[in-house]
Order: structure tokens, then C-alpha cells, then sequence
């Protein structure tokens, strides 16, 4: 999936989790083929995340969280909406369902 398109990932992100009985939707759409990709984990108590992939200095991948002093999605949505602002290419994903983590893993951010 490495190769897939930033849009493609986030389209099977989406389904994955309707699949798995809960909503996303695309608060924001960036690059197309290679934006990336903040994801909004919301689970089923009303707690917050937000979750993205970065790679070290030696190439590995690791899922860190942005922002875990905040709590709630209304403390976050001012975080991302400025990130927005300074990168246009930002995907913002949200997604309420139990284990996003995995969901994402599997479809966000496979290699």
C-alpha cells in the first residue's frame, strides 16, 4: 500500500471503518497523491486524539500522538486547523469507532 495514493488510503481508511460499525469523515483534504495524514480518534466515551505517522532518522515508521496534553475534540480542532493553515497539502481524517489505531495501521499507514 505503500505506493497507493494519499487519497486511496484515506477512501479504504473510510470503509474500514464503516466496516467496523463506526463514521469517518474527511474534515480536510490535502495533496492528493502524497499529503499528509492527521488522524481525529475519537472513541466511543467522547475521548480525543490526535494521531500521526512520522518516520525517524533512520527510516523507521512509529504512530505518535499530537497534541496529549489536550482532551476533547474541541481542544484539538484548533490545533489542526492551524496546521492546516500552515501546510495546505494536510489531510485531517476523523474517525469515531473503537480502535482506530489498528484501523489506520492497516490502511493510513501501511507500508
Amino acid at each position: 500500500m505503500s505506493d497507493w495514493p494519499t487519497a486511496l488510503r484515506v477512501n479504504a481508511f473510510v470503509r474500514a471503518v464503516e466496516n467496523a460499525g463506526g463514521s469517518a469523515t474527511v474534515l480536510a483534504r490535502g495533496d492528493r497523491d502524497s499529503g499528509v495524514i492527521l488522524l481525529l480518534a475519537i472513541d466511543r466515551d467522547g475521548t480525543a486524539r490526535l494521531l500521526e505517522r512520522e518516520r525517524d532518522l533512520d527510516g523507521r515508521t512509529r504512530i505518535v500522538r499530537r497534541k496529549p496534553d489536550l482532551v476533547g475534540e474541541a481542544a484539538l480542532t484548533p490545533y489542526w486547523q492551524d496546521r492546516r493553515q500552515r501546510d495546505p497539502d494536510l489531510w485531517v481524517v476523523e474517525a469515531i469507532v473503537a480502535a482506530a489505531e489498528p484501523l489506520a495501521a492497516e490502511t493510513l499507514w501501511a507500508d
